[in-house]
This record gives C-alpha cells, structure tokens and sequence, in this order.
C-alpha cells in the first residue's frame, strides 16, 4: 500500500507530521511517501492512496482519521475521489509544477521517470547561443518581478568577456501572499538544479548559488539534500552528465531582510556585506556577484528552463497572450475560499480568477478589493476584474503582476488601513539606501494618518509623495509603494471620505 503525505510547510504547519507519524504507527505494509503539495491548502493535510495505480485524495485529515485509510477506503468521511479529476487539478495548465505533489522530491529516478533531465540532455547538444536563443523564443519573462525577458539577460552574460561567471536563484521569497517558490523547491528541487545548469551551459557560468531565507527550514534542507544527491548522480560538477561542461552549485540562507528580494541587495549579502540596493549601472548580468558577468533570475523561471527544452520553445509560447507567453503560478490568498497555487497560462481575466478558482471570499462577503503582487501590488476594485492577467494589460491599469500574489478582501475592508499598511512596510523593510523610499516612507504614514484624522488638504500632500518616490528611489520597495497607496485612494475614496466626517 503506497501513501503520499506532504512534507510541503503549509501541510507541516496544518499537522501533516502528525498524520504521517499516525499512519507509520499503524504498523501495516505501506510505503509512505513525503511528496510535495497539490497545491489546495484548504484540503491539507491532504493524503493520496495508490489504488490500482491512480491516487485518491483524502482531506483535509486528522491523526485520527487515519485508521479509516486501512478499512472501506470508499466510505472515509474525507474521502476525495481521483485527485486528478478534482476540479481544481483539471483545470489547470500545469507545466513547471507538473510533478510537484506527484513525485517523492528527493527521488531522482521518480524525477527521470516523470521526464525530468530530458531538458538538460537536449541542451547539452546545443551551442551557446542556440540555447540562448531557444530561451529567446519561448517568450519566458521574469517570474519574480517586472518580467524582464529571460532570454536577453542569458545573452547580455553569455557574450560578455570574464574569466568567472555566475548562475544566482533569487529564491528570496518575500512578499506577502507569495509561496510558489517555497512549494517548488520542497516538492521539485531537481527541477530547480537542472534549471541552473541549462543557465550556466548558455552563459558560460560554471558556478551557482540559490539564495533562500531563513524562514524556509524545509526549503533549505531540501535544495541541500537535493545538490548533494544531484552531485553524486554526475548531475553537477567537473563533468556534466559526463559533458565537457561543469557546473556546480551551493544553498546560502539569508536572514529574511525584504529588500534581499531586489537582486543588487541580494548580491551585497550573498557577498557577506550589509543587503543594500546598489545604484545601476553597471547591470549584474557585467558586473554583478563579486563583480563578474551574473544571472539573476527567480525560482520559476529557472525551474521552467526544463520544460521549455523537453518540449520547445514553439509548445511554451503557445500558451499566454501578448507579449505573456507560458504559464504563470496563482498564488492565491486573504480571505478566500479556495486558497493556494493554481497553475495557467496568461489570459484568463481577473474576474475568472477571483470569483472561479479562488471561489470568492470565505466568509462569503462581496469581494472588495484584489491586491496582485505582494505588498506593493495595486488594489484592483471588481469594476477592473476584467483585466486579463498579462503583464503590460496590468501595467496599463496601473498594477502589476509581480510574483503573482493575490490577496483577497472583502467589503469590511478599510483601504486607508491598507494605504497606511503599504507606507508603514516600506518604512520598516527600507535599506536607507535611497532618500525617497527612507524618509518619503516615513513621512507617508505621517500623512495617511493626518488624513484618518480627517485633514483633507493631506490627500494631496500623500499624491506628490507617491510621485516623488516613484521617481526617485533605486529599487522596488520605494517605487513600487505609490502604487498600493495611489490605487486604494483612487479606487476607494469612500474610505478616505468616511475618515474626514468620522473626524467631523
């Protein structure tokens, strides 16, 4: 009998520890399995029972629902059904988490059976710059931010002249509402691994680091185990798969700063110094970790690499619209009734999303607002749900897709509390780098509350500060917070109206 717990952190947290030590203690002839999660959170713990070779879900389970797992299977009250005909697995699009919460993750022939290295085997009959130009092709952006094209920076540090190259993960994952990058590196490590090493075959980098934080205990251990299975394999070091290329790799833990998420700061503290921006120029693709050529990308875009090269960059660039192409991990948050990751291509509208897959609000209040990506992401009242998800369509309505975060309120929630929230995040999680983002955050939340106290010449006082730091600090954390700000006053001006007659 073969049963799969996750060893996922959101499962751990909701006692998938216990459940696993339940079912282990019952004594029978099982196989169980650690795998990662499906990403339904409010099913976790969530446990699958092989049963003639297709998985049935059982969830969310209790220790005390185990013994039911080695009875009537079809009369556990936490029965599911095949895990794969749920609705939330079936309709979605699943290309870089396809074997995440299907595979033990530190199984690397579970990993080749489910077509894993079959990317790097093909790059590796590639030159240089066919692998750059198949990343080219495929239209994958930037996964962690503003969706800067992959396939340029790979190219900018391929071509450049230096005697070291760099490969860095950003998995640095800081904003609030944003997870995917912890699931995958818990529950496909390798996918990961081998994502670097096609980096460093285009670049010309024989050298990798995945800066992670501290946060992540799972996370951290399992990238560990997972390089140090992947060195044994032939997978890194002086050879390649037995290729004429090495590459090699290693795990640092950050202490958890937010502003380490901004590539140049997470560079500064990957080299053991204070995690500040650095002013740019020079790019870190020239002069970037010990101020040689460097790749920075996030976790899932390095963990797509493998999928684009097993398939084609013709079958990714398929999905998607616009200049969006592929697919985009959901991470879906806040009071919601469906929370977790849901993988699908660019496209659908924000409304299809909110009210669909995540089911709207838990409480089953009207929805009120939508915040997309992270902290700094703009609140997107339901008059703008029709935006499709796509980078530029949500730059045009003065958002942005970021990580691709999503928290949901609904209508008790007072925006003026979140505008002061985006102001006093800011202040805490500055740098001090840049004057605007450390003092114009400081005196943001002096203005936002001038305005709960009802003083309405403050409104346009907190517009030019917002101008201000949009236009003048050096990294997203200063930039990026007018946009919270300005699209909680924008869109929900009723909240600040109703602070000025409470003042009156």
């Amino acid at each position: 009998m073969k049963i799969y717990v996750p060893l996922d952190s959101a499962a751990v947290a909701l006692g998938a520890d216990d459940v696993a030590a339940a079912i282990t203690a019952q004594g029978a002839n099982v196989t169980l399995i650690r795998n990662g999660s499906r990403g339904m959170v409010w099913l976790e713990p969530l446990v699958e029972v092989e049963i003639d070779g297709v998985r049935h879900g059982f969830g969310p389970m209790e220790p005390s629902d185990v013994a039911g797992l080695f009875g009537d299977l079809a009369a556990h009250p936490k029965a599911l059904g095949p895990v794969d005909e749920l609705p939330w697995m079936k309709g979605q699009t699943r290309l870089t988490f396809a074997r995440v919460g299907v595979i033990d993750p530190l199984s690397i022939n579970d990993y080749r059976a489910h077509g894993g290295l079959t990317g790097l085997q093909r790059a590796l009959t590639l030159s240089k710059p066919e692998i750059v130009q198949e990343t080219t092709d495929s239209g994958l952006r930037g996964r962690g931010g503003a969706g800067f094209p992959t396939g340029i920076k790979w190219k900018t540090v391929s071509e450049a002249e230096a005697d070291q190259k760099y490969i860095v993960c950003n998995a640095d994952e800081g904003d609030s509402a944003t997870f995917a990058d912890r699931m995958l590196m818990e529950g496909d490590p390798f996918t990961l691994i081998e994502g670097m090493v096609i980096a460093g075959l285009a670049t010309g980098a024989t050298k990798g680091y995945v800066y992670l934080r501290s946060e992540y205990p799972i996370a951290i251990r399992a990238m560990n185990d997972a390089v140090k299975i992947a060195r044994a394999e032939g997978l890194l070091g002086a050879s390649v798969l037995g290729s004429e290329h090495a590459f090699d790799m290693e795990i640092r833990v950050g202490a958890g700063a937010y502003v380490c998420g901004e590539e140049t700061s997470l560079l500064n503290s990957l080299e053991g110094k204070r995690g500040v921006v650095r002013a740019k120029p020079p790019l870190p693709a020239l002069e970037g970790f010990m101020g040689k050529p460097t790749v920075v990308n996030n976790v899932i875009s390095l963990a797509t690499i493998p999928v684009i090269f097993e398939k084609g960059a013709a079958y990714y660039r398929d999905f998607g619209l616009g200049r969006s192409r592929g697919t985009i991990p959901l991470q879906i948050a806040g009071n919601v009734k469906y929370g977790g990751l849901y993988e699908i291509a660019f496209g659908l509208s924000l409304g299809q999303i909110v009210d669909e897959i995540a089911g709207g609000t838990a409480t089953g209040r009207p929805v009120k607002a939508v915040q997309v990506g992270g902290p700094l992401g703009a609140y997107f009242p339901r008059a703008l749900f029709d935006t499709p998800f796509g980078y530029e369509e949500f730059a045009g309505k003065e958002g942005l897709i970021g990580h691709a975060g999503l928290t949901i309120f609904d209508d008790r929630q007072d925006m003026l509390k979140m505008a002061r929230f985006a102001m006093e995040f800011c202040a805490i999680e500055s740098c001090g780098k840049c004057t605007p983002c450390r003092i114009g955050a400081v005196r943001g939340v002096e203005t936002v509350d001038r305005i709960a106290a009802g003083d309405p010449d403050a409104i346009p006082l907190l517009t030019d500060l917002c101008d201000t730091m949009k236009a003048g600090s050096l990294c997203a954390l200063g930039g990026f917070t007018p946009y919270p700000v300005m699209s909680a006053l924008t869109h929900f001006p009723d909240d600040f109206a109703t602070a000025k007659e409470a003042a009156e």
